[in-house]
């Protein structure tokens, strides 16, 4: 029998029932996620406007653009800032305490929104540059999200709908960026509804009004309203049992903080919790965690790392991809306000019908399905429909845009209704208590790499709407797709068991990476 039966805290949160405190949790979690994907997705729907505000030049004859390294770092400086608050507030997570960091990232998300709003210069250098440096602080306090909330949500729910519910924090985001379309195509309408707009080919000056400067401060500065509502809440959690027991060895506080979340009563057992923490004592750079846990992490980190590389590609190229699809004018011929409102339009209509979907198809089928079949199919379907795009990609613009409308959206669904959920989730399950946060963030960060990648390289293929250049771009992510989904082999299924029997922490060789490495040691005796 292993030690996790004789903890009653641990065996209270895992066999619960699905009561208030878990729905309050999701929501809590799930609105840093609505907050992130917002303040991240919503650059997209402006930074075609920023070209036209900042960027205008009179002797080339066409709308105002932003240069290829200046946009690639419009839309991509909140990815480097991601990934450095992924590892810094993942790290901190597991030494000060979930909840200690907790509130933190949403101070700095919703201060950084503000600011990137009020990104003001008497060049144009002087506001793409504030703006920058706020973007990157932002997406150093959304990279904080990541780790604490997957983590928090795995800690607090029992083992039967674990998946599900770290799914469903999750699949906030989809709404996140459903808003980010919604809300720019909203107040891009209230501007053209105020101010009368010319297309470019009529009045090169006229089509871009001064007041559109107004519109995109808004859009960005909106992004702080949901963190600020959340972040009373946030403080109000008590710290996960598991954290309290495990890490801190506070047994009783530990029973204490559960007991009242779920409403029982539960017995400290401060002997047998220091028994199991002394038996976990193993560091994230020690042999025994390589051993153990090392194919995993290769696996979860390998796995997002390829997939961001196809996700945030699709996500921030939209603008490019659109017009080449023929679902938005092409520039010249609408104004810069209309411009804004079709680009939020489009996005929103895919974001609703192929992203949103996605998520929630995860959130209900996650525990009968599993993690593992949902990311390999998920794999396999968008390598497929990436590839179709890119090699018919001629005859779909041309001749049959509504079913390359429907092929992109099906990658958004099966990015979703696949790996871009599942990744999430399985480094919330896989590691220790004592590092669980930090190897989340490590494979989160291995995503924002592969973000990176896809918004500086990949980005740039599309940027001219270039047909060629686009068909590889969709050549290139359906190949890196079909590498996740060989990587996927790499990790295991975990749905139905305890977090403690999934990491091996229970005493057991439940782990299966040290099960089948002492599998092996027996066949070479």
């Amino acid at each position: 029998m292993s030690n996790n039966n004789g903890l009653a805290v641990l065996q209270a949160l895992d066999s619960a029932k699905t009561q208030w405190y878990h729905i309050t949790a999701i929501v809590i979690a799930g609105m840093g996620f609505f907050t992130d994907a917002y303040d991240l997705f919503c650059i997209t729907t402006v930074s075609k406007l920023l070209g036209r505000l900042y960027y205008y030049n009179p002797h080339t004859g066409k709308p105002g653009k932003l240069p290829h390294n200046v946009n690639n770092f419009v839309v991509g400086v909140a990815l480097f800032g991601t990934l450095s608050g992924q590892l810094v507030f993942g790290w901190l997570g597991d030494k000060l305490g979930r909840k200690k960091v907790y509130g933190m990232t949403l101070i700095l998300m919703a201060t950084c929104a503000i600011c990137s709003g009020l990104s003001f210069g008497s060049t144009n250098k002087a506001v793409i540059g504030t703006l920058c440096f706020f973007r990157f602080w932002l997406g150093f306090g959304i990279g904080g999200d990541y780790p604490l909330s997957a983590t928090i949500m795995s800690e607090y729910a029992n083992r039967r709908t674990r998946g599900a519910f770290i799914a469903a924090v999750f699949a906030m985001q989809g709404v996140g960026i459903i808003f980010a379309g919604l809300v720019s195509m909203i107040l891009s309408k209230f501007f053209l509804l105020k101010y009368e707009t010319v297309a470019f080919q009529d009045n090169h000056i006229l089509s871009t009004q001064p007041e559109a400067d107004y519109l995109w401060r808004i859009v960005l500065m909106l992004g702080a309203l949901p963190a600020m509502l959340t972040f009373y809440w946030r403080m109000k959690m008590p710290e996960t049992g598991r954290y309290t027991a495990l890490i801190e060895g506070n047994a009783k506080q530990a029973a204490a903080d559960m007991a009242r979340v779920l409403e029982i009563e539960i017995q400290a057992e401060a002997d047998k919790v220091a028994e199991f923490k002394a038996s976990n004592e193993y560091s994230l750079w020690s042999r025994e965690f390589f051993s153990r846990h090392g194919r995993h992490l290769i696996g979860t980190m390998s796995t997002w790392f390829l997939l961001d590389i196809a996700f945030y590609s699709q996500n921030l190229t939209q603008k490019d991809i659109y017009p080449a699809m023929n679902l938005v004018h092409k520039d010249v011929e609408i104004s810069a306000l209309r411009e804004v409102f079709e680009t939020s339009r489009a996005m929103f209509v895919v974001a609703l019908l192929g992203t949103f979907p996605g998520y929630w198809f995860t959130v209900l089928f996650i525990e009968h399905l599993g993690r593992f079949l949902i990311q390999l199919v998920g794999f396999l379907m968008m390598s497929i429909f990436m590839l179709i795009i890119g090699i018919e990609y001629d005859y779909l613009r041309d001749h049959n845009k509504w079913l390359f409308a429907i092929l992109y959206g099906l990658t958004f669904f099966f990015a979703n209704f696949g790996p871009n959920s599942t990744t999430f989730v399985l480094p919330a399950e896989l590691f220790p208590t004592r590092v669980r946060s930090t190897c989340h963030a490590m494979s989160a960060a291995a995503g924002k790499a592969g973000a990176m990648v896809g918004a500086f390289v990949l980005a740039t293929y599309t940027l001219d709407g270039d047909p060629k250049k686009i068909r590889t771009a969709m050549i290139t992510m359906a190949c890196t797709n079909m590498l996740g989904f060989f990587c996927t082999f790499l990790v295991t299924e975990t749905k139905g068991r305890s977090l403690e029997e999934i990491s091996g922490e229970d005493g057991g060789a439940n782990n299966e990476t040290e099960m089948a490495s002492r599998k092996s040691e027996g066949q070479d005796r």
